[in-house]
């Protein structure tokens, strides 16, 4: 388990701790906001009216999250916007790298690797002042609509057999591409990285933590890949 330390809120005068906060924030409100473009997207490929609504609220839904990440940058004297874009080119490899063939692979994209993501960033939440890691958190829950995916996938997969082979294989693919993306992020911003290995007066991970940490990322989307009906 992560560790249960977390730095007190006096730490935001840190520059070094408050720039990690300001970078985890910006990342996970583009995050929102591209999340809530690509299910819009997804919708377009929806078989039928209910699926097409489904899809949509659960696009409102990551619409809702981007907001209080917003106004929370806005808070701390920050444009949300211009720290959001730092972050674009990270979000768009990643989507242009896993565009989705239909409505089921939108779907399971949409389950598995906004999974993948929220796990990473609960992992990192452990190690935040009390009041970013309540709205992490918040923003980080589930938007309600866990059950629609794995009944809809569940029930194409009964459906046509072949399909499971095909979406396993998908599963795999976001899997690879997620982890690339997390770890880039770690090396990438030495801030963000400090928040999570420690450094700011506060105890955070080692390398074997670290490695720890990617072996539950890997073990909780095998959960997920088997609540959907598919082999990790």
């Amino acid at each position: 388990m992560a560790s249960k330390n977390v730095p007190p809120p006096s730490t935001l005068d840190d520059p070094v701790y408050r720039t990690g906060v300001i970078e985890l924030l910006g990342i996970l409100a583009y995050g929102e906001i591209s999340a809530c473009e690509r299910l819009a997207e997804d919708a377009k490929m929806a078989p039928d009216l209910k699926t097409k609504v489904e899809i949509a609220a659960m696009a409102t839904a990551e619409f809702g999250h981007f907001e209080k990440l917003r106004d929370r940058l806005v808070q701390l004297d920050e444009d949300p916007y211009e720290t959001m874009q730092e972050f674009a080119p990270i979000f768009e490899r990643f989507h242009r790298q896993t565009a989705p063939s239909d409505w089921l692979e939108g779907l399971v994209k949409a389950y598995v690797g906004d999974g993948l993501a929220a796990d990473f960033y609960r992992e990192i939440a452990a190690y935040l002042d009390p009041e970013t890691r309540s709205l992490v958190l918040d923003t980080l829950s589930g938007t309600g609509h866990s059950d629609f995916v794995v009944d809809a996938v569940r029930g194409a997969i009964e459906k046509d057999p072949r399909v499971g082979g095909r979406l396993a294989l998908w599963g795999r693919r976001l899997m690879g591409e997620a982890l690339s993306q997390a770890q880039t992020v770690v090396a990438e911003r030495d801030a963000l990285s400090t928040v999570l290995v420690g450094g700011v007066d506060h105890p955070g991970m080692d390398l074997a933590g670290i490695g720890r940490m990617f072996t539950r990322l890997t073990e909780a989307h095998a959960a997920r890949m088997e609540k959907l009906g598919l082999a990790a």
